[in-house]
């Protein structure tokens, strides 16, 4: 009656070894590391070979590591404390940048578990932690949305100049003052001609007549749609840029988020560094599409010293130099959308660039002029330039679609896109708060959050072992596997867990006992009512179950709902308690009773249980 069969004991022992398992790193700790990732856009990080590099630097050095670690972006190297990893970071900088002024890689400090090689195999890796457990930086960006609308004014103003000289409408003047564009003419029949133009090809502006002496004047504005658009625009492009730049930093499980209208959230749990993540988060770059000057021996010229004028040299991807012509022809400002993919003649990897209405006008103009010429592809950034990609004009090319292909294979397509398409900020940003939190005060806050968790555990096992004897016991064990179980989890899943979440941790023991609470009052409620105590064992976890089920079920859509609608650390709180419901369901049933058939199952004759005293009526 009491027995399970082998196979679902096998199932319990089988998941209760895997938490173990996957509990075991988080006892290791972290330990000092030196992270080398590459610095700038177009520079692809050789992962094998970093390694061999970084390896040789710290040989040379005379500085000893405990293991050099490789993912897609970066390599690392760990040490057993803070003066080597100091020592350590200046050699390999040195390796890597000899030129300090224009640094080809990020050297980071950086923190790495310290778990030993054969968890980390089976990708047995610690939860994240969060600011407040780990220690970081924390900053608060303002993000200019007035320069987004002024840059967004001023290419309008162009694109307007553009538009009235293809459609053959005389003006006195374009140009910006304040919040609008003003246009200027001498007649009214062609300010409203000029008026009926605009309208029919932009929508984004709204337009006013007026006059300023003897000129007729109309006033272009954005419309409050557009603006607003311009402004979601900006926020999710600095965002998706700040993905891109904290990657150079290693962090795990940045939080970047949105705050109000204008502002933007960075936290960077273990960061070291502080000066390199201001450094990183305050770059700012621009997109530039250039003509290749291929005047015979003006190359050679430039390799020689004598640049010509209105050109610049650059080196290609590949290490080929590459004379450019100053003047742009176009910005990152047209670009509204870049995915890689392929050409549908050769089948090769391509890059798909779309550009806005104006764009494609200008580029269309550009590529019918410059057939079977080069054009350069230039990410502009502290005032240094890189080749993209540099390929050469077959066509025209109209209709705002633009294909780039030639020797490229399938990852630099994608990474190609994904430079063009979030190279740059979409609005300047200034730090206008910077926390630091030192990892001093983050163990702290492990500790005590640790000894609030550890005690209450301790509270809850004196009372069920005083209360229940025996099945008490059981609970306690029951109990401890549902935390096993929990943490297990969010090291799978690789989850930041914070002050809130370990609250949600104490909380979801208080409640997990409960579930063994029900069990052991059912039981004690069928030995009141004259059951044997194999009976009342079986009935009580039993008719248990609903009330169990019931109870979790409904505790379970209150914590869906805050990962829902919750943000910050009401999510963080939300994730912790959804898993431990789940946890303590299977450790709470299946656990506690796969250890009392174990006590009980096998005794047939069994006269009572050792569940505390079974009030009776009339005794």
């Amino acid at each position: 009656m009491n027995r399970y069969p082998l196979w679902k004991n096998l199932l319990i022992g089988i998941v209760l070894l895997w938490g173990l398992i996957y509990t075991l790193p988080n006892f290791y700790g972290e330990v000092p590391a030196v992270q080398v990732s590459s610095g700038k856009a177009t520079l692809k990080l050789d992962a094998t070979a970093t390694m061999a590099r970084v390896e040789e630097s710290l040989k040379a050095a005379g500085i000893a590591h405990d293991g050099l670690f490789a993912d897609l972006t970066s390599v690392r190297a760990r040490f057993r404390d803070t003066d080597t990893q100091l020592k350590a970071k200046d050699a390999i900088e040195k390796t890597f940048n000899p030129d300090a002024a224009d640094p080809s890689y990020v050297v980071a400090l950086n923190l790495l578990s310290a778990s030993p090689q054969w968890l980390t195999s089976i990708h047995a890796l610690p939860m994240y932690l969060g600011l407040d457990l780990r220690g970081g930086v924390h900053f608060l960006l303002q993000v200019d949305m007035k320069g987004a609308v002024t840059k967004r004014l001023d290419a309008t103003a162009g694109d307007l100049r553009t538009l009235l000289r293809d459609k053959n409408v005389r003006h006195a003047g374009i140009g910006r003052e304040g919040a609008a564009v003003v246009i200027k003419f001498r007649d009214t029949e062609t300010q409203a001609r000029a008026r009926s133009v605009i309208s029919a090809a932009n929508n984004d502006l709204q337009l006013v007549e007026g006059q300023d002496g003897a000129d007729y004047k109309l006033t272009a504005s954005l419309t409050p749609l557009a603006q607003k658009t311009i402004q979601e625009f900006a926020i999710r492009q600095n965002i998706s840029t700040l993905h891109n730049r904290i990657n150079e930093l290693g962090v795990a499980e940045p939080v970047i988020q949105q705050q109000g209208l204008d502002r933007i959230v960075v936290q960077l749990p273990g960061v070291q560094d502080v000066a390199k993540a201001k450094d990183i988060l305050g770059r700012t770059a621009t997109l530039e599409i250039r003509l290749v000057d291929d005047t015979p021996g003006g190359l050679e010229a430039a390799l020689q010293g004598n640049v010509p004028p209105g050109t610049e040299l650059y080196t290609e991807r590949g290490g080929n130099p590459l004379l450019v012509k100053k003047q742009v022809v176009l910005t990152g400002e047209r670009l509204t959308d870049a995915q890689p993919g392929f050409d549908g003649q050769t089948h090769e990897a391509a890059v798909h660039l779309t550009l806005d209405s104006a764009g494609a006008r200008i580029f269309k103009d550009i590529t019918r002029e410059n057939i079977n010429k080069r054009m350069a592809i230039l990410l502009i950034e502290k005032g240094k330039g890189e080749v993209v990609t540099a390929p050469v004009i077959r066509a025209e090319i109209g209709g705002g679609r633009v294909q780039i292909s030639g020797r490229m294979t399938s990852e630099e397509a994608t990474d190609t896109a994904l430079l063009l398409r979030a190279g740059s900020l979409a609005a300047p940003m200034e730090i206008i708060e910077e926390r630091t939190i030192g990892p001093s005060l983050g163990a702290e806050n492990i500790s005590k959050g640790f000894h609030s968790t550890l005690w209450g555990f301790v509270a809850i096992a004196i009372f069920m072992c005083a209360y229940y004897m025996l099945f008490g016991l059981v609970s306690v064990l029951a109990l401890a596997s549902n935390l096993l179980l929990l943490v297990a989890l969010l090291s799978l899943l690789q989850a930041t867990l914070t002050l809130p979440g370990i609250a949600a941790i104490a909380l979801t023991l208080g409640m997990a006992i409960d579930a063994n609470v029900l069990i052991n009052e059912r039981i004690r409620e069928e030995l009141r009512n004259g059951s044997t105590p194999q009976a009342a064992i079986h009935a009580g976890y039993d008719r248990a179950f609903d009330t169990i089920l019931d109870s979790n079920v409904t505790t379970l859509i209150a914590g869906i709902a805050l990962l829902v609608f919750g943000s910050g650390p009401v999510r963080g709180f939300a994730v912790v308690h959804c898993l431990g419901i789940l946890t303590s369901m299977f450790s709470a049933i299946l656990v506690s009773r796969g250890l009392v058939n174990m006590i009980y199952g096998k005794k047939r004759k069994l006269e009572k249980l050792a569940i505390g005293q079974v009030w009776k009526p009339g005794i």
